[in-house]
Formats: C-alpha cells, sequence, structure tokens
C-alpha cells in the first residue's frame, strides 16, 4: 500500500558493532539512541543515577547497552545486546557484539544476519590486531558494508592527518580481504561529533554523519539468491470441514521467487509436481519471494515432510555427503576429528563425522596455519565433514541460508559451531 506514491513501510537495517575492548561501540549506540531522542526519559535517569553510583563525573551513555550486571561493573561488553530503535526514514536492529577475544562466538552470532558491519577503531591507536579480526570475520560472514568509525578523535585534538592515515591502512585491509562496500567516519561517540550532527570541530570531513550513512546506505537483498529455495518446516492439514482436503506446506522461502504453476521438484525424494496455489496470512498470493512466510499447495499428492526442500526443477542445488566448510566452534569441548554431531541445515537434519580439520585461521593475523589440528572455543577453522545422507545446499556466499548449518553435540545438545559452506 503506498501514500501519495510512497510506501508506508519502512526499510529495516540491521547493523553490528565491533571494535576492540574500550573502542567505544555502546557508547556510539548510546549517543545515538540519545541524540536520535530514541530512548525513554525514565532510561535516561536511570542512565544519569548509574553513571554516578559508578563513579563517573559524566553521564555514560554506554550503560544503555550494557544490560547485565557483570557488564555494568567491569565496564565491558559480554554477552551480544540487541537495541532497536526508528527514524522517519528506517527501522533499524542493532546488535552491539563483545570485543575480547574470548568472546569471538558472541560476535559471529551476532554478526551473522547484518545488512552492515561497524567497526571501531581507537583514533590513538590506529589499526590493531582486532581489527584485522573483527573485518576477517565480516568478510568471513559475507558482510557487503562495512562502516569503519575511527573514535575519540577528540582525543587526537581532531587531527585530520591522524584519520587519514588509519583510513589508508584500511583501504589496504578492504584490498586483501576483498571487502568492495566500505565507509570511513571520524566521530567522537563521547561528544557526539558526526554520530547524529555533524563535527564543528572537524569541517574538514564533508561526508555523511553515521545516522545519515545509516539511514541512506543502500542494501541490495541478494545473498538470498535468484535461485527459489523452500525449506519445509510442516505439513498443513486442517481438522475443519472447509478444509477437508487442504495439504499445505508450510516455511519460509530462502531464495527466489514461487508463483504458481511454476514447476517443482521436491528434495530429496527427487518427486516432481505444479504450485497449485500459495497462501499468506488470510490471502491468496499471485507470487511469494524470499524472505515470506506462506503455504504452498501442488497439484499432485506427493510425500512431503519436513525437512524436505522444494525447489524449481531448473534451479537445482547442490547435493552431497563430504562437504567443507568454514566454522566457527563455539564450545568449551574441542572439536574431535572423528567424532559424530547433529548436522542442522535450515530444517534437514543428519548425522556427521568430522573427516578432518584442512587449516585454522589465525584471525588476528589472517594467516593459515596447516599444522595445528587443535579446534577449540572461539577458533575458526576449515573442516571437512561426511553426512550420513546426501544433504542439499548452496555455497554460503551464494545463500546465506541454505548454505549455513550448526553442529550439534548428541548427548547434550549443545550447539557446538556454526558452519559456512564453501
Amino acid at each position: 500500500m503506498s501514500i501519495n506514491g510512497k510506501s508506508r513501510y519502512k526499510s529495516l537495517l540491521r547493523f553490528t558493532t565491533a571494535g576492540s575492548v574500550d573502542d567505544g561501540k555502546s557508547t556510539l549506540i548510546g549517543r545515538l539512541l540519545y541524540d536520535s531522542k530514541s530512548i525513554f526519559e525514565d532510561q535516561m535517569e536511570h542512565i544519569v543515577e548509574s553513571s554516578k553510583r559508578l563513579g563517573k563525573d559524566y553521564t555514560d551513555l554506554s550503560l544503555l547497552t550494557d544490560g547485565l550486571r557483570a557488564e555494568r561493573e567491569q565496564g565491558i561488553t559480554i554477552d551480544v545486546a540487541y537495541r532497536y530503535f526508528a527514524t522517519p526514514s528506517r527501522k533499524f536492529i542493532i546488535a552491539d557484539t563483545p570485543g575480547h577475544i574470548q568472546y569471538t562466538r558472541n560476535m559471529v552470532t551476532g554478526a551473522s544476519t547484518a545488512d552492515l558491519a561497524t567497526i571501531l577503531i581507537d583514533a590513538r591507536k590506529g589499526v590493531l590486531e582486532q581489527t584485522l579480526r573483527h573485518s576477517y570475520i565480516a568478510s568471513l560472514l559475507d558482510i557487503r558494508h562495512i562502516a569503519f568509525c575511527i573514535n575519540k578523535m577528540d582525543l587526537v585534538e581532531y587531527s585530520e592527518a591522524t584519520f587519514s592515515k588509519i583510513k589508508e591502512e584500511l583501504r589496504e585491509l578492504c584490498r586483501k580481504l576483498e571487502i568492495r562496500n566500505f565507509y570511513f567516519i571520524p566521530i567522537s561517540a563521547k561528544f557526539g561529533d558526526n554520530v547524529v550532527v555533524a563535527s564543528e570541530n572537524m569541517q574538514w570531513y564533508t561526508g555523511k554523519t553515521f545516522l545519515r550513512l545509516i539511514e541512506t546506505i543502500e542494501i541490495k537483498k541478494d545473498k538470498s539468491s535468484h535461485e527459489a529455495r523452500f525449506p519445509v518446516q510442516t505439513v498443513i492439514r486442517p481438522s475443519s470441514k472447509e478444509y477437508a482436503d487442504y495439504r499445505g506446506y508450510g516455511g519460509r522461502i530462502a531464495g527466489g521467487v514461487f508463483r504458481p504453476g511454476d514447476e517443482i521438484t521436491v528434495l530429496p525424494s527427487m518427486f516432481q509436481s505444479r504450485i497449485s496455489g500459495i497462501d499468506g496470512i488470510h490471502k491468496k498470493l499471485s507470487e511469494a519471494a524470499a524472505g515470506d512466510s506462506i503455504s504452498l499447495t501442488l497439484e499432485d499428492q506427493i510425500d512431503v515432510s519436513r525437512g524436505d526442500m522444494i525447489v524449481k526443477s531448473v534451479e537445482l542445488p547442490q547435493t552431497g555427503q563430504d562437504i567443507t566448510l568454514m566454522t566457527c566452534w563455539f564450545n568449551e569441548r574441542p572439536l574431535k576429528t572423528g567424532g559424530k554431531y547433529l548436522v542442522r541445515n535450515n530444517t534437514n537434519e543428519t548425522i556427521c563425522i568430522i573427516k578432518s580439520v584442512n587449516y585454522k585461521v589465525n584471525i588476528n593475523t589472517l594467516e593459515k596455519e596447516y599444522g595445528n589440528q587443535a579446534v577449540e572455543m572461539n577458533d575458526i577453522a576449515s573442516i571437512s565433514i561426511r553426512t550420513a545422507k546426501p544433504v542439499y545446499y548452496d555455497p554460503y556466499k551464494k545463500n546465506n541460508i541454505t548454505g549455513s548449518l550448526i553442529l550439534v553435540e548428541e548427548g547434550s545438545n549443545e550447539t557446538v559451531a556454526a558452519g559456512m559452506i564453501e
């Protein structure tokens, strides 16, 4: 629906913040919320009181996101903190992720659905190993846009030369990681320079403020590829007389577009049929696209169940039992080569054996380590697995939904790793 030719629905941008400890991630978000008038008066009163109680002579806006008591007491971010706000232009979901290396898994979790990664750098320290680590993870997760915020410019006297030097180092890093869309903003999150309002102290900077950048950046939702993918979550069989013969397949489209009349194939059975109808919430649809939650009905009564995938017959995904993937290990218990784990790929589940560790990534230097086979918590490694039955998938960079999976320990049912299929 539109009003005066304009859509009534705001677009949604998901972004994550990352950086070294004390680089100002939480302060940036607090400043963004405060200056854009996106916090309530009682929230602000609580932050003022908490700042005084912690012995600070200023209002610490980072406390807006540090929700755990341990975070407030230590002055660090431990878990991923999600915040939601909106401006007249757009809606936002922010994931404030930890900076410590021991919380790498938390950063991977928070960044996994992001459209934009915001990486903060302390202007006094420049590009550090943590900057390489966070940039690498953003690249690994195929986040297409990265905004580098060079923070604490007030502590280097708002020096343009300092900003330019750091910017050139970051350009080289982006080239090495093949990051195509990157942006550089000099800010002072503590005082608000170039966060929401353009800085009077840095008139040499003529680019966008951080808020203006996230309001106007164009995000193409092309990571869920044009090839049609529909993982079946449930079979819908109403018990009412009105729908006595209805048999639909419910789920969320993971890629492409489906329309009535499309010739489809059900995996893994390879049964074929055509789409007879697409049902949305309380209405029939002439088409449905990636991200839509729908129910499909087919012309033929074929066997389809949870864990199957419906695809267009001319757009079959890859299928196989031997899979190579990049993983971030989440669990305190190290990876076991030869060990059995449960694989969950969308709604499909099977057992796998880890055949080998191909290499680990030293994400502080971006070097591959081939000799070290020990994969422990927060490590990122390339591994090869063999599944008990064929898995149907796309490479992660082609479709980050069908190309991702998790490994689960059978006994404890704990998620031990997240993987991106190469």
